[in-house]
C-alpha cells in the first residue's frame, strides 16, 4: 500500500489498533524493571526514557510496513522537513505522559494518528496500565474498546450566563490556569493532573471529563489522535481563540487550546482567552 494510493480508513484503524496495543504492551512490560532516563537538551528539557526510544523505533518499523511512503513526525525522532511535501504522515508520541510513566503513574498513553492534507483521519489512543483504546475514523465516530463514545452535554444554549453553563462541569488542565478559571467562575469541579494530554482530551470525548485545556506550545504528537477522538465524539477542539488545528506545519506547536462539548467550548474559549491575554 502506497501513500499515494487511496485507503480503507476502516481497515486501516484496526490494523494501526493491533500494532499500537502491541507498542503499549510492550512498554508496560519495560516498566517492571528499572528504567533508564535522562533530559533532553533541547526544547523544554523534558524528561525521555529508553521506552520512549524503543516504542519509537517499534512504531517507525510497523507503521511504515503498514503504509509504506508515507510521512514521519514522531517526538523522539529528529524532525525531517522533507515530512512537508507529504500528503500523509504518521504523527506519532511513543509514550506520551513520560514524567507519569517514570513516577509509576498509570495515565500514560501511546498516541498515533495518520494525518491527510493537515487533519487526522484516523487515530489510536492506547492506554496500556487501565487497557483502555480509544480509536477514531473521519466520519465514523470514535470507541473506547469498541464501544462508542461521546462528549458529555452541558446545559443548552440557551443558559444564562457562563456560571449557569459551567457549574458543576469536571474541567482538567494546567493547575495555575484551573485556579484562575475556577476563580472567575465559581462551581467548576477542578479534576486531577493526567499526564498525558493525549488521554485527558480524551476523556472528553468518552465524558469522563467535561472541559481539558492544554497551554501554548503542545505539539502535533500531543494532539493528533486526539483531536479526531474529540471531534467524532461530537465535541469541539480548537484554539482558545476559536481556529481549528493543523498539522504538519514547519513549527508544529500550537496556541492555548479548549476541549468540550460545543456549547462549554464556546463560553471557556471567551473566558480563557481574556485570562491568557491578562497573563502575557
Amino acid at each position: 500500500m502506497r501513500a499515494s494510493e487511496t485507503i480503507d480508513h476502516a481497515a486501516l484503524v484496526l490494523q494501526l489498533a493491533d500494532v499500537v496495543r502491541e507498542a503499549g504492551a510492550g512498554a508496560l512490560q519495560r516498566t517492571r524493571r528499572p528504567i533508564r532516563s535522562w533530559f533532553k537538551t533541547e526544547g523544554d528539557g523534558s524528561p525521555v526514557s529508553e521506552i520512549d526510544l524503543a516504542v519509537d523505533r517499534l512504531l517507525k518499523e510497523r507503521l511504515g510496513a503498514l503504509l509504506p511512503g508515507c510521512g514521519w513526525l514522531s517526538e523522539e525522532t529528529e524532525d525531517d522537513p522533507a515530512r512537508l511535501a507529504c500528503e500523509r504522515l504518521w504523527v506519532v508520541d511513543p509514550i506520551d505522559g513520560t514524567r507519569g510513566l517514570l513516577a509509576g503513574k498509570p495515565d500514560w498513553t501511546v498516541s498515533v494518528a495518520l494525518v491527510e492534507r493537515g487533519r487526522p483521519v484516523v487515530a489510536a489512543l492506547f492506554a496500556p496500565v487501565s487497557d483502555e483504546m480509544f480509536l477514531a475514523v473521519a466520519g465514523r465516530g470514535a470507541t473506547r474498546n469498541g464501544a462508542p463514545i461521546s462528549v458529555a452535554r452541558g446545559p443548552e444554549s440557551g443558559a444564562a450566563d457562563a456560571p449557569e453553563m459551567l457549574a458543576g462541569a469536571r474541567v482538567a488542565g494546567p493547575q495555575r490556569l484551573l485556579e484562575r478559571l475556577a476563580a472567575t467562575v465559581p462551581g467548576l469541579l477542578p479534576q486531577p493532573k493526567v499526564h498525558s494530554l493525549a488521554l485527558r482530551l480524551a476523556r472528553v470525548a468518552e465524558g469522563r471529563i467535561d472541559v481539558a485545556l492544554a497551554s501554548r506550545h503542545a505539539h502535533d504528537w500531543d494532539l493528533a489522535a486526539a483531536d479526531l477522538l474529540v471531534h467524532e465524539a461530537s465535541g469541539t477542539l480548537t484554539t482558545v481563540t476559536g481556529e481549528a488545528i493543523r498539522y504538519n506545519r514547519p513549527v508544529p506547536t500550537h496556541e492555548a487550546l479548549v476541549a468540550a462539548d460545543p456549547a462549554r467550548h464556546r463560553v471557556v474559549s471567551e473566558i480563557v482567552a481574556t485570562l491568557t491575554r491578562a497573563a502575557r
